[in-house]
Parts: structure tokens; C-alpha cells; sequence
């Protein structure tokens, strides 16, 4: 079969080579699925340049999201059959970037009937890491206002949608006249262009000066430093990532004087730590989709060839929504 593999660190058009590697077989507590599609993520840049918190020996597959088809099953699986439509992780060092792969059961859940294969590969990390961000860790209520960063990206189109679905008022910042027009056709009900606009002294002015209640943000670096400049009495910043570049440093005189809370997300701990947590989160997100409050913003969908590109791309900051590879 074949699969993309990183054979070198740098960057994704230097460091991967599609090769002809043997179908895997499921071991215990694991899947044998067929890819349908494979979301692109920027842990996947990261892994490319070597700087994720993994590095896996060389050479080593790509690709953390998928939606596949079940083909085989290993030994003691039970809750999936061959025919069933999952999303989930791809278990490293193969990857989702191929045309089979491995996953675990254990972190695997049936893919929402109403999305269709390239929507359903990011629906887990866009609505889990926005769930879990805006809900366990924010408890964001109705009435208040949410300020997202890169709201035109991947899992920044998905907190506007959740936003919107819990009643906030939702203030986008994106980066360009394109994204701003995406964010606006997601719900924001206000949208703030970045390259050309003060992001406190707009927040200060649709706020009335009170600030924003919740900051997701998934950049970090001038983001992040401007967060705290806008945000209200008993606001909560939800740190996501670091698509920036760069990581912030706090002033915790300026959390205590402001009497604002810092809040850390690493969604993959919820699958170790409290499983149960994240079933139940999938159950409400799958309930979203049915009703049509939330759908996943794919705004491309390429071949397996195109991984490269697409990857290159994506660690530029020069795409919108979510590049999806259907093999």
C-alpha cells in the first residue's frame, strides 16, 4: 500500500516520501481501517520539523485524523465490525496519510451520520479540543462574549460554531479580507481583521469596555499578549496551541491585578485521563451535527498526492478551514 513517510526532519515538502510500505495487521485492541479521508493538522507540520513533544524514530508515518471504514478487527475488539464508518487517531509510526492504517478501539468512535467522509476526518479534534476548551474548562454561558484567534482556521471555525450553539456573542479575529468573510458566514456576529485593525481598541469599543469573558486562542505570541489586554472582570483565556510560533510568557502580577484566570488545554490528556469524558462529549457533538448547529468546514479535499503541498501550506498560515487527503 502506499503511505507517506518522514524520512528526514524539515520542512513537508523535503521531509516526506511516498512509499510502498505492507499493509498492517490489527493487533490487540486495535482496527485495520481503510482510509477515507485523513485530516491535514498542524501536529503534523510540527512532526515534519521534528519539534512536536513526539518524535518517533525515522522514518515514521504521517497524518494524526482520519475517517476510515473498518476492515478488520484484532483479536478482542468487540464495539466495532468490519463495514463500520469510525473517526478517530491513527496509531503512530504509521499514520493517516495512507491508504490503510491502524487505530486504536479504545480511541475510537462512529463517524456522525450526517457529515460525509472528508467532513467527518476532523471531527474530532476541531469539536472535541473546542468542546472541552469552551465548556470543561471555560463552563463559557449564554449572554457572555467569546473572542476567537484565527477564527477562519481549523479548530478556530469550529469554537465560532460552538460558540454560537451556547448562546455567546462571538467576536473572530482573522488574518485578511477572505478569512473575514469565512468567519462571518460561521456566525460571528462581530469579525476583526488583524492585519489592518486593532484588535483591544475595537473589543473595548463593542464591549462598552468591559472585554471579552473568554478567549480561545490556538496562536499564541501577540495573540496571546493582546488577550490580556481585553479581557473582562473573571475572564478566562483558554491557551490551545501555538500555530504562532511562538510561546507567550504570563505576568502574573497582571492575572492577579485584572483577577483573570489562564486556562491550559491539552485534549489528548481527556483520552488517557477521563475517557468516559470524551465518549460523552462525542454523543453531544454528534447531536450538534444533527441538528445542524455545527458542520465542519472543509475547504478542501485532495488526493493523497497532494499531502505535501497541502501540509506546506497549512504551516504558512495560507489556508482556511480544513484540508482533508482522500486516498
Amino acid at each position: 500500500m502506499k503511505a507517506w513517510q518522514v524520512t528526514r526532519y524539515g520542512e513537508p515538502e523535503d521531509a516526506l516520501e511516498l512509499a510502498d510500505v505492507p499493509r498492517p495487521a490489527p493487533g490487540p485492541g486495535q482496527l485495520l481501517v481503510r482510509v477515507l479521508a485523513a485530516a491535514a493538522n498542524f501536529p503534523d507540520v510540527l512532526l515534519c520539523r521534528g519539534t512536536y513533544q513526539v518524535r518517533p524514530p525515522l522514518p515514521f508515518g504521517l497524518g494524526v485524523e482520519l475517517c476510515g471504514e473498518v476492515v478488520e478487527t484484532g483479536p478482542d475488539v468487540t464495539e466495532f465490525k468490519a463495514g463500520d464508518r469510525v473517526i478517530g487517531g491513527a496509531l503512530l509510526p504509521l499514520g493517516a496519510f495512507a491508504e490503510f492504517t491502524l487505530m486504536a478501539a479504545a480511541h475510537t468512535v462512529s463517524a456522525p451520520p450526517t457529515l460525509d467522509d472528508a467532513e467527518a476526518a476532523p471531527f474530532l479534534i476541531t469539536y472535541q479540543t473546542g468542546w472541552f476548551g469552551l465548556h470543561r474548562r471555560a463552563h463559557l454561558a449564554s449572554g457572555e462574549t467569546l473572542l476567537v484567534h484565527a477564527a477562519a482556521g481549523g479548530v478556530g471555525s469550529g469554537a465560532i460554531q460552538l460558540g454560537k450553539a451556547a448562546g455567546a456573542r462571538v467576536i473572530g479575529v482573522v488574518g485578511g479580507p477572505a478569512k473575514a468573510e469565512v468567519a462571518r458566514d460561521l456566525g460571528a456576529d462581530v469579525v476583526i481583521d488583524r492585519n489592518n485593525e486593532d484588535i483591544v481598541q475595537l473589543v473595548k469599543e463593542v464591549t462598552g469596555g468591559r472585554g471579552v469573558d473568554v478567549v480561545y486562542d490556538p496562536v499564541g505570541g501577540e495573540a496571546f499578549q493582546k488577550s490580556t489586554k481585553c479581557i473582562a472582570f473573571e475572564g478566562r483565556i483558554v491557551v490551545v496551541g501555538f500555530a504562532s510560533g511562538v510561546i507567550p510568557s504570563a505576568a502574573l502580577n497582571h492575572v492577579l491585578v485584572k483577577n483573570y484566570s489562564i486556562l491550559g488545554l491539552h485534549w489528548n490528556l481527556y483520552e488517557r485521563q477521563d475517557p468516559a469524558a470524551v465518549r460523552a462529549c462525542h454523543a453531544e457533538l454528534t447531536r450538534l451535527a444533527a441538528a445542524g448547529q455545527i458542520k465542519t468546514l472543509v475547504t478542501e479535499r485532495l488526493p493523497l498526492s497532494a499531502v505535501p503541498d497541502g501540509l506546506r501550506r497549512l504551516g504558512a498560515g495560507a489556508t482556511i478551514g480544513r484540508i482533508v487527503f482522500q486516498p
